[in-house]
């Protein structure tokens, strides 16, 4: 009888010892995943899950980058824009940047593109909701550049050190040459701390 009580405790210790490593090792498997699923749940993914090679900032023959005149061609061939020439160009004299303004036929509303010395550095696509949703351009993109580099319920961002390409709500597309906005934008703050420094300097004379 003792024979036998011993070789039952000695299997239930078997028995118990394989299920604390069947458990361990269920447990190190399902971390990553359990991982993976935390991060999207919080916007955030890896940079495994974006392809940086495939982005690039152009829709169409519209490029970053391209010059003004080479702009005005392509917007004029393609049947997806209203464009009406320099009617649609405007300097903007205070930032000494060109915008241009079309609106679109089919599934482009309005774009908009903004220009540095005549180059562009900024595209933006406003899409019409009557006839593409947000689902279909979020799905396109994901397939063809990975997850996005962030995600909130106000848009989707992939982004390169050159190139940041958005979907904002309710459904605009953005191309933006982060080379020259973020030149811009320290040029820009640059300017607001001088002007700041002269304001001081000017009341410290009363």
């Amino acid at each position: 009888m003792r024979t036998v009580n011993r070789h039952m405790n000695l299997s239930d210790n078997k028995l118990m010892k394989m299920r604390v490593y069947l458990l361990l090792f269920f447990s190190l498997c399902l971390m990553p995943a359990s991982r993976a699923n935390a991060q999207n749940a919080a916007g955030e993914f890896s940079a495994s899950d974006f392809s940086e090679a495939s982005l690039t900032g152009s829709f169409r023959e519209l490029y970053l980058g391209m010059a003004l005149d080479d702009l005005k061609s392509a917007l004029m061939k393609d049947e997806l824009f209203r464009f009406r020439g320099d009617r649609d160009v405007s300097f903007l004299p205070v930032r000494e940047q060109t915008l241009v303004e079309t609106t679109g036929y089919s599934y482009i509303r309005r774009a908009f593109f903004q220009l540095q010395d005549e180059m562009v550095f900024i595209m933006s696509f406003s899409l019409d909701t009557r006839l593409m949703d947000h689902y279909s351009v979020f799905t396109t993109f994901v397939n063809k550049y990975g997850q996005p580099v962030t995600l909130s319920p106000s848009e989707a961002v992939w982004e390169t050190d050159e190139t940041r390409v958005s979907i904002e709500r309710p459904l605009t597309v953005k191309y933006i040459d982060k080379v020259i906005f973020n030149r811009l934008t320290e040029e820009s703050r640059t300017g607001r701390s001088r002007e700041l420094l002269r304001r001081e300097e000017f009341l410290g004379d009363f």
